[in-house]
């Protein structure tokens, strides 16, 4: 898999760095402060969350990954790294502030970051010139958003899947759950300890398109 470099320049604090680690925690926190809604915790999460999540991904038949509330970028370097050079990583945030940050930061050209709603994710597909994802990823808090919303993200988000793709989410609570059961064949979750809060792992399965009997 080639290497891609991620920042724009080689004099700013390099990704995993102290400097680089608080800089992203205090914006993280300001928004936070801002945006309580918006974001699920005031701490970024562990690198076990982020390890476990993506272990679920096949990487190598990856084309297209989609990540909801991106923030600071804490699983959008670590996509970065595993995503295949001929892929595309597509990140949607609400925020302004997170979505300038994003673009300052890395410097990719398999990102793109878009800003507006989880809900519009079929418009920004199209637009980036693919048909369906192979994975969506998000940590958008369902319990606080605005009545009919998270409803509309996890049906538009099933559409926007291929069959057989993931709708990968990490809360925590099974809140979103009530939302993905209607619409995805198969849920499962799963508790990670080791992140503060613990925080569970759910992952949604489109079903395949089952064969027309002849």
């Amino acid at each position: 898999m080639a290497s891609i470099p991620l920042k724009k320049n080689k004099d700013k604090a390099r990704a995993g760095s102290p400097g680089s680690f608080f800089s992203q925690w205090r914006m993280f926190f300001r928004q936070f402060v801002k945006h309580p809604g918006m974001i699920g915790s005031v701490i970024p999460s562990s690198a076990t969350l982020v390890e476990r999540m993506l272990d679920q991904v096949d990487w190598r038949n990856t084309r297209l990954f989609v990540e909801y509330g991106p923030g600071v970028g804490t699983f959008t370097r670590p996509i970065l790294e595993r995503l295949p050079a001929d892929a595309m990583l597509l990140t949607i945030d609400l925020n302004l502030d997170f979505v300038a940050y994003l673009e300052a930061e890395i410097d990719d050209p398999r990102l793109r970051v878009v800003h507006g709603s989880a809900a519009d994710v079929r418009r920004f597909i199209k637009e980036a010139g693919h048909y369906q994802a192979d994975y969506v990823l998000s940590g958008i808090p369902f319990s606080t958003l605005p009545e009919g919303v998270g409803q509309a993200i996890c049906v538009e988000t099933q559409a926007a899947l291929r069959p057989g793709g993931a709708f990968l989410i990490y809360q925590y609570s099974r809140f979103v759950r009530r939302f993905l059961t209607p619409v995805f064949g198969c849920v499962t979750d799963s508790l990670e300890w080791r992140n503060i809060p613990p925080c569970r792992i759910i992952r949604a399965i489109k079903q395949e398109t089952l064969a027309q009997a002849a």
